[in-house]
């Protein structure tokens, strides 16, 4: 168990911030960006350069010092959240509104608590079988809506949200029994790092940079690109990783009630996004869901 540490009133509350309104708008800035730089490579050359950026800071002030093992366990680590998991993410939304995105992934809750009862044997109370009713529910209300069911291309953007959700969701029962580096930061460093590259990889497979048109990287996708690498990475997870140092896990847990929201307003508000009544309910029964299963968390 993290034991709470004591803290500045105001980093916690700067920490909050990081995490909910920049991890929110990711998904925004993640769909200016890939109007011109395709997916793969715009998540592979985000994550190495913030993984880069990272393990230069903790060299500063100690020796970078990992085993074998920890250096494989990062890159599978790494393969799951960002190559599989922002990856597939950032294809999508070539395909997939951001807010929509966002409402869909708000759902996770529901993975992790299939993986922890189909992996760990932790079978779900009524609370978690009530939130899981309802995500089904909500998730029905979300992609049953006309306008994405009969779009052929949406539904392949869909299924990527998905993938990207179930390797979020094993990573989330996996990663706490690995052996990785004990420093938190440089454990992320590596799975940003060896993520990034496997995504760089894939995206010269892909041959990317063939439709990498550098007429289209204007002043909004180069804003979207530093703010992706310094805001949504560097930043926003050293808040995340303090936050969990310094007060309980089930306020760092609230951070899933805000992103949706944030990224469907921003959306509207700034990429012209149309909200649907449809999409509305869904939002109100999404996040119903995901208060259930945490607050089932709390009581085991």
């Amino acid at each position: 168990m993290t034991t709470i540490q004591k803290a500045n009133t105001g980093l916690i509350v700067l920490s909050f911030f990081f995490v909910y309104v920049c991890w929110g708008t990711t998904y925004l800035t993640n769909a200016w960006a890939v109007e011109a730089i395709p997916p793969f490579l715009l998540s592979g050359a985000r994550f190495v350069l913030a993984g880069l950026t990272v393990i230069g800071i903790i060299r500063l002030y100690n020796p970078i010092q990992i085993t074998k093992i920890e250096l494989q366990n990062a890159a599978f680590g790494g393969f799951l959240l960002f190559a599989v998991g922002n990856g597939s993410v950032v294809w999508a939304l070539q395909y997939v509104d951001s807010g929509l995105t966002a409402l869909i992934i708000s759902s996770e809750p529901i993975i992790v608590a299939f993986f922890l009862w189909t992996i760990k044997g932790k079978r779900p109370i009524l609370l978690t079988w009530l939130g899981i009713l309802c995500g089904i529910f909500g998730m029905f209300l979300l992609v049953g809506q006309p306008q994405i069911a009969s779009d052929a291309s949406s539904l392949w953007g869909l299924a990527a949200i998905f993938l990207a959700m179930i390797a979020w969701g094993y990573s989330t029962i996996w990663i706490p029994t690995a052996k990785l580096p004990k420093n938190v930061f440089l454990s992320a460093a590596f799975q940003m790092l060896l993520g990034g590259l496997m995504m760089l990889v894939l995206s010269i497979f892909q041959q990317e940079w063939v439709d990498l048109n550098w007429s289209l990287v204007d002043t909004k996708v180069q804003f979207s690109f530093l703010y992706l690498t310094i805001f949504g990475s560097i930043l926003t997870f050293t808040a995340f990783n303090y936050l969990l140092l310094h007060v309980s896990p089930t306020k760092v847990v609230t951070s899933s009630y805000v992103h949706p929201v944030i990224a469907l307003f921003c959306g509207w508000w700034l990429n012209n996004e149309i909200i649907h009544p449809q999409s509305l309910m869904a939002t109100f029964v999404l996040l119903v869901s995901v208060f259930l299963i945490n607050k089932a968390k709390e009581k085991i």
